[in-house]
């Protein structure tokens, strides 16, 4: 399956999970590359990331070096759209993410989303009555888990300006260490 490799490190500060890599993305090697996804306009003006980053290949190593934020996803299947994936994507991803973020041992998880929060609940083997939005009372063995909107196109509930203000509200938990 041609997909998006996961972006990690020993030692991440954030684990960026998206829900699962669009086309585009995997087509351009990078996360979020569809040009009317608001996540890297929204990363450059929140904080989390020391300096802006232009969107590419390029940034997802500074990221990953400078930052230490990291970038998998709940599903590695590409697809055009949220509504592709089955039930049978979740069950046999959920496994795979939650032994990755046992592993990887990230500060916090970040997930892109009540959806990709949602099957990762149902999915992973993990007890949340309600799952919100922002900092969530359950953690994943030290790591912490974060909530914030889906920066993709298809979101359009939420403004750029609601994702600067969740993405800033993620950069004030992480440095109380999430």
């Amino acid at each position: 399956m041609n997909t998006l490799p996961d972006f990690l490190r020993p030692g991440l500060r954030l684990l960026s999970i998206g829900l699962n890599p669009s086309i585009p993305s995997v087509q351009r090697g990078f996360y979020f590359a569809n040009p009317r996804n608001r996540f890297w306009k929204a990363l450059n003006a929140s904080g989390l990331a020391g300096e802006p980053v232009e969107p590419g290949p390029a940034a997802m190593d500074v990221l990953l070096k400078r930052e230490r934020i990291g970038f998998t996803d709940l599903v590695k299947r590409p697809t055009r759209g949220a509504a592709d994936l089955k039930a049978a994507d979740y069950r046999e991803a959920a496994p795979r993410l939650r032994a990755l973020i046992e592993t990887c041992q990230p500060q916090c998880a970040w997930f892109h989303g009540k959806v990709a929060w949602g099957y990762f609940v149902r999915y992973g083997g993990v007890a949340v009555a309600d799952p919100g939005w922002g900092l969530q009372n359950h953690r994943i063995g030290k790591t912490g888990i974060f909530v914030t909107p889906n920066p993709s196109p298809a979101n359009a509930a939420f403004s750029l300006d609601d994702l600067v203000r969740a993405y800033r509200q993620l950069a004030k938990h992480l440095a109380g260490k999430c």
